[in-house]
């Protein structure tokens, strides 16, 4: 009898030490996984990318819907759906110039603005806030540029035009190198200017703008100057520009990889997997993907405002649409779900609650009022969901159903609408959103019905 007692007594120790384990493997792993993401978050570089791309957002919105508006209601092209084709309506094609023109000055110039942006980012953790700090950064990232554009004339001749600059550098081809050059700009000015030994102190009935010009001369100067040293010994050694040499082995092999589906879905769900322990994956990552899907868009609205193929299926708007409909994680599938098949007051209390949030694709109400996070049941199709989403989605895409992406709709835009506005005003791509969020339903089924059996045990 004692023995029996004894190896229960065993039993039982053993069985608190492997939960204990346990415990503490999960605590480590999300302590881990807590402290990666809060590093990335809080990175200086990271984080000034990222509030750049925020910043830019109201321009990249303006411009792409200027270019929805030349084409849907100024295109008076011969058999082209727009209301300037509308008989009567023929005097809107005069509007195409003022469209084309705030197009041009927006989506063109994204590499400026982003380089101005990063600069006044980053000096601002270093307490510089300098105004000439942005003029630096741009004159530096301006110094590693080519000067000449060649082309065709009209007879095919090669002709080549000095002191200009192709857009190939100011719009989002250039961002990669744009953001190197800011942050290495940033870098330098900051650190000389900290240092204070290269200040010229003025007399004191100078005024302090003026003073400050010359304290920060020397500082500017040899910014400058170095960003282009950099620029032409590479260029010696190699042959090749910084510019093209950057673009070819860093921007385009990453582009390849998340313009790529097994790429992008890989994003979608380290991303998910992040809220799924209470962290903002969109926030996390958004400083890597967002210049590489930002600059795939750019290339789909430039296309699509010349009438030529669009050449990207994932983007932007894309992500948008197709991955964070109604909030990451796709979570008005689940609303639906639970309307519909759950027995939880408190879920459908929470659902109820956070339905009209999920029309404007917040999601907050769900990830920590149920919650999702750290709750495996609702873990697991929260993680399932985007995925399942961009596959469908891509799919449809590729058979020509729902079109390509070509305008950058503000991502609170309601389902629905903002695939029919985000592809140029294709039905197939509002009709494939609603599809995702119904194919989301389907796949958190079977685990809302899963937490309907948790309450049973949890009351008993």
């Amino acid at each position: 009898m004692h023995k029996v007692w004894g190896n229960a007594e065993r039993f039982n120790v053993n069985t608190v030490n492997t939960v204990e384990m346990e415990e503490k493997m999960k605590d480590k792993l999300m302590n881990g996984m807590l402290s990666a993401a809060g590093a990335m978050q809080t990175q200086r570089h990271l984080a000034a990318i990222k509030n750049a791309f925020m910043s830019l957002l109201p321009i990249i919105i303006i411009g792409s819907f200027c270019t929805l508006f030349s084409n849907v209601i100024c295109n008076t092209t011969p058999g082209f759906f727009s209301l300037a084709n509308i008989p009567g309506l023929s005097f809107l094609g005069k509007l195409n110039p003022m469209f084309t023109a705030a197009n041009y000055g927006t989506m063109n110039f994204i590499a400026i603005g982003c380089v101005i942006l990063i600069a006044m980012e980053l000096g601002e953790h270093y307490g510089i806030t300098d105004k000439a700090l942005p003029v630096v950064a741009l004159g530096a990232y301006i110094s590693l540029c080519a000067f000449t554009a060649s082309g065709k004339a009209a007879d095919g001749t090669e002709v080549v035009v000095t002191n200009v600059l192709s857009r190939v550098y100011t719009n989002a081809q250039g961002l990669f190198v744009g953001m190197f050059a800011s942050i290495a700009a940033t870098e330098i000015y900051c650190r000389l200017v900290k240092s204070g030994k290269l200040e010229i102190h003025m007399p004191e009935g100078v005024p302090s703008n003026v003073a400050r010009s010359f304290t920060i001369l020397f500082p500017s100067l040899i910014t400058v100057v170095i960003i282009s040293a950099v620029g032409m010994i590479f260029e010696m050694a190699t042959g090749m520009t910084l510019f093209n040499a950057i673009t070819a082995f860093i921007q385009r092999p990453l582009s390849n990889i998340l313009t790529s589906f097994p790429g992008y879905i890989t994003l979608i769900f380290i991303t998910t997997v992040l809220w799924t322990f209470g962290i903002h994956g969109t926030q996390v990552t958004k400083a890597v993907y967002e210049p590489i899907l930002l600059a795939a868009f750019a290339e789909n609205e430039a296309a699509y405002a010349a009438g030529t193929a669009i050449p990207n299926i994932i983007n932007t708007p894309f992500m948008s649409c197709f991955s964070t409909v109604t909030g990451a994680g796709i979570t008005g599938g689940l609303i639906i779900a639970i309307m519909l098949f759950s027995k939880r007051e408190d879920y459908r209390a929470i659902a109820k609650l956070a339905l009209p949030c999920a029309l404007f694709n917040i999601n907050e109400p769900l990830t920590f009022g149920l919650p999702i996070v750290m709750n495996p049941v609702l873990a697991i199709p929260f993680m399932i969901s985007p995925a399942v989403s961009a596959t469908f989605a891509y799919a449809m895409t590729k058979i020509g159903f729902c079109a390509r992406m070509v305008v950058n709709a503000p991502w609170t835009t309601p389902p629905g609408l903002m695939a029919f506005l985000c592809s140029g005003g294709n039905i197939g791509a509002a009709v494939t959103q609603i599809i995702c969020i119904l194919l989301a339903f389907v796949v958190y089924i079977p685990f809302v019905l899963i937490a309907n059996k948790q309450q049973v045990v949890t009351e008993e």
